[in-house]
């Protein structure tokens, strides 16, 4: 039912041998997605204007409820899959992990692992409502059986801390998101990150983090909220005078 390539463990002492000194540090933020903050994102109070009709109005994903055992499992029912990339493992995922309003357990486990902390391999169970909310956004983009880019899922609180301090100023919250497995940062191949964060919103579902910069949108199922972090500079033009024959 679904594809999947696992890699060896990787600790998170090793990891700290291999990527804390100063030379590599700023590597690692890199490799995270982006310029990073120690504060909170900076929340917007401005309303971000979607135009109407700008997305599919097809009927999204409302909460399920999980299987108990394979015998609760519907033996009918539309198929739900999810079609994940990881940038930073190079694995894939195609599952289907929800038949009807039921979530597959050993799907949700998949998911999981694949989400994990890339740094330790920890794994924490994530919230199904984040997968359905995955599942929503590709819905109102009209790529219902498109791939997402992973960015980064699950950070155990010791990652987290470790990302804030590699700059005095980065994108880590320290109350993330991420930590209670509730936070993806994605992009979608073929589709502008502008227009990712529009359909993120479109479902008013949770938080979404727009990084223009970085080229990613977080999305969460935690409070409805939206913020920016970072933007493109215009460079002023530079006057080109002409000389006089």
């Amino acid at each position: 039912m679904a594809t999947f390539t696992s890699f060896p463990p990787f600790t998170f002492s090793k990891f700290l041998k291999k990527y804390v000194p100063a030379g590599l540090a700023l590597a690692g933020l890199v490799l995270l997605a982006g310029p990073m903050q120690a504060k909170a994102p900076r929340i917007k109070t401005s309303h971000v204007k979607i135009k109407p009709m700008a997305f599919s109005a097809a009927a999204v994903l409302a909460p399920g409820t999980v299987a108990e055992s394979d015998d609760a499992i519907p033996d009918e029912g539309k198929k739900y899959s999810l079609r994940l990339y990881s940038l930073h493992t190079n694995e894939n995922i195609n599952v289907v992990y929800r038949v009807g309003d039921v979530y597959l357990p050993g799907a949700l486990d998949q998911l999981n692992h694949f989400l994990r902390d890339h740094y330790t391999d920890d794994v924490k169970q994530y919230d199904p409502s984040e997968f359905d909310l995955l599942h929503n956004v590709l819905t109102r983009l009209n790529k219902p059986n498109g791939t997402i880019n992973i960015l980064c899922g699950y950070r155990t609180e010791e990652t987290n801390e470790y990302l804030r301090s590699l700059a005095p100023v980065t994108g880590v919250a320290e109350h993330s998101q991420h930590i209670q497995a509730k936070a993806i940062d994605i992009r979608v191949p073929g589709v502008q990150t502008a227009r990712l964060r529009d359909a993120a919103m479109s479902l008013d579902a949770g938080g979404v983090g727009y990084y223009p910069k970085s080229q990613f949108v977080h999305v969460d199922v935690g409070p409805v909220r939206h913020w920016t972090y970072g933007g493109y500079t215009k460079k002023k033009k530079r006057s080109h005078t002409r000389r006089r024959a």
